[in-house]
């Protein structure tokens, strides 16, 4: 039979036209997930924002930053190290204990997390990072039995400042759109401590006009 008359076939174009049907109907559902982790990936950028607006101690503000991680990146474990002179101090986390929240401390030569904040580089792995070289094990961390590990430096006037950790039980690897959300996270999380070290009479008295028209490049000091 002539290929012609074939495709004049009421049941071939309906074949056809299904076949593009679901094409589009695929194409759609796409866009709506891609459109769903942009709006949830803004709001997260607009909520740690919201914190340096609000009269919050640097504990709390850390603590509001862990949850809203966990949440956005469905994981299992948040912590939050800050450098304090050559070492790194755990000082939040998603599951906070007395016997590990600012007891833990590395030194900036020791783990994963030392090797990120001197590195000033992402690290991620997807599963056993209990087994990379650089690992630390803490018998006070559950963490550090975990698989997946995706880590970020902090950020502040061009100077690291700390480190998240994010991790999952199980396997996980890490998108491109995860590890930078954790990027940006790192940079605000440093804005936040620049903030914080300015005391309220100071934000008030300051002529921010003449800062502004006065001051060279925001380099570190």
């Amino acid at each position: 039979m002539p290929v012609e008359k074939v495709l004049r076939k009421p049941d071939t174009q309906a074949r056809v036209f299904q076949f593009w049907d679901n094409k589009d109907v695929s194409k759609l559902k796409e866009l709506e997930q891609r459109l769903e982790r942009t709006e949830k990936q803004l709001r997260l950028f607009q909520s740690v924002s919201r914190f340096m607006v609000r009269d919050l101690s640097l504990q709390e503000v850390l603590q509001g930053v862990v949850d809203l991680l966990v949440e956005f990146m469905a994981c299992d474990s948040c912590l939050v190290y800050l450098v304090d002179n050559d070492e790194l101090v755990l000082c939040a986390s998603n599951s906070p204990s007395p016997a590990s929240l600012g007891r833990v401390r590395l030194k900036m030569s020791e783990g994963l997390t030392g090797w990120v904040a001197r590195e000033r580089r992402m690290v991620a792995i997807s599963r056993e990072a209990y087994r990379d070289p650089r690992f630390k094990f803490f018998s006070d961390l559950p963490e550090d039995t975990y698989e997946a590990f995706l880590s970020a430096p902090v950020i502040a006037r061009n100077r690291v400042v700390g480190v998240i950790n994010v991790q999952h039980r199980q396997p996980h690897s890490h998108s491109g759109n995860e590890m930078e959300v954790l990027k940006t996270i790192g940079e605000q999380v440093g804005c936040l401590l620049v903030l914080a070290r300015m005391p309220a009479s100071a934000i008030e008295q300051a002529n921010h006009a003449e800062l502004v028209l006065a001051s060279g490049p925001l380099t570190p000091r």
